[in-house]
């Protein structure tokens, strides 16, 4: 059972190869989206801009539309600092502007761009398998989830 709820902006961000760029996580290993936590007095758009290119992946992004909205209570990311947070993201589509992606080492130990054909030999938690499904299968289509 979830005992917190942030709001949260992610990137789909795709290169010219169609690669998609994908991070993985310090605490679980698992890899996923680029992004995080919206601050107080941040919009979900300027929080993923500053989310991939400061704190996940050094890549500086444009973003070009909406993906999703998943707010799905049952689909909780427990934490190693004993969070198990329900979901409430705003994910994005984006191409990178500039950067070589590159790890923060503090919630972050790879960042690379990857194959879409690799992504299912990748452990990635359902919820953002469920985001890169819907975003590679059905680009042009807003999904709420």
């Amino acid at each position: 059972m979830a005992n917190s709820l942030a709001p949260t902006s992610f990137a789909v961000v795709r290169d010219l190869r169609g690669r998609v760029l994908l991070v993985q996580r310090i605490d679980t290993r698992n890899w996923e989206l680029p992004g995080g936590k919206v601050n107080v007095g941040e919009s979900a758009l300027d929080a993923v801009v500053r989310e991939v290119v400061e704190e996940e992946a050094g890549v500086v992004i444009t973003v070009t539309g909406l993906e999703g909205i998943y707010t799905d209570p049952g689909h909780v990311m427990v934490y190693s600092s004993g969070e198990v947070r329900q979901q409430f993201a705003v994910c994005f589509h984006a191409t990178p502007l500039r950067g070589e992606p590159r790890p923060d080492h503090k919630e972050t130990i790879n960042a690379a761009w990857t194959e879409t054909d690799a992504l299912d030999d990748l452990p990635i938690h359902p919820s953002m398998k469920l985001r890169l499904m819907h975003a590679l299968t059905q680009p042009a289509q807003v999904h709420v989830a």
